[in-house]
């Protein structure tokens, strides 16, 4: 990897935009190795959580990388396989992804947030999508799930005014689960990978697509109806994780999880 790093250790999956000279902007090399590195993440059964977050104090990612579309003579790359940065049309990842944001999140890189399940934030973090001021458009997912996670008057002021927000606010929107100091946010990441991982990882899967596949539902009475059939809590009824549970339990100790 020429563009990223990636660190496998205790069932945590940590892949951090590795371009600190240019705010970790994403160019078409960072896609593929995204790409990739998410591949990995999904394919790997012993992998539970994946952190994401950018080197470097200025930048967790400032978005795609304009000036090597200008090299490239302004033509568009198509973005890869499970759409930008391979993340943010992922659907079929069940295990959960955390953005742990370290600076400015711009364009494609609060693309990359909004697509994540869970967001830890430093106070130095600020949220936007400046899109229209360099005559593009939020494609990247960022239009349609803002307006879905935070509402239509609030996206809309984001969207046309190109409105960029603190830490604070993304977290009084709904947009940040928790904001701490800047030398914090390992600790704080650290925590909530450490609460994630004392649930077996089948049922975690197995929530996160229900969650997520309920929204898609036409009602909740269909939500409820369809849950049984969505594939993640077909593979947890099956897991040896479903079984280890309840034994745990009843013999007063905590469970081994496999994700198995």
């Amino acid at each position: 990897m020429q563009t990223i790093t990636v660190d496998t250790k205790d069932h945590i999956t940590t892949v951090t935009l590795n371009r600190p000279q240019v705010m970790n902007a994403i160019d078409p090399l960072m896609q593929d190795e995204l790409q990739a590195a998410f591949d990995g993440f999904a394919a790997d059964p012993d992998q539970f959580i994946c952190v994401v977050t950018g080197a470097g104090e200025r930048a967790f990612c400032a978005g795609s990388d304009l000036k090597a579309s200008v090299a490239a003579g302004g033509t568009r790359t198509p973005y890869p396989r499970s759409g930008y940065a391979g993340l943010v049309e992922r659907y079929d990842l069940a295990k959960p992804v955390i953005a742990a944001v370290n600076g400015l999140a711009l364009g494609g890189g609060f693309e990359i947030v909004l697509a994540c399940d869970i967001v830890i934030a430093s106070q130095t973090a600020t949220f936007g999508l400046p899109e229209p001021r360099v005559g593009a458009i939020a494609l990247g997912g960022g239009v349609h799930r803002l307006v879905r996670q935070i509402g239509l008057k609030p996206a809309m002021g984001m969207l046309l005014a190109c409105e960029r927000i603190d830490a604070a606010k993304a977290a009084q929107l709904g947009l940040v689960n928790e904001v701490v100091p800047p030398g914090e946010l390992k600790a704080a990441t650290a925590r909530w990978c450490a609460e994630i991982l004392k649930g077996a990882p089948t049922a975690l899967r197995a929530t996160k697509e229900a969650a997520l596949r309920g929204l898609e539902e036409p009602n909740l009475a269909t939500a409820l109806r369809n849950q049984s059939g969505y594939p993640a809590w077909v593979a947890h009824r099956a897991s040896a994780d479903s079984k280890e549970g309840p034994r745990a339990f009843a013999e007063k100790r905590p469970p081994s999880w496999t994700g198995r």
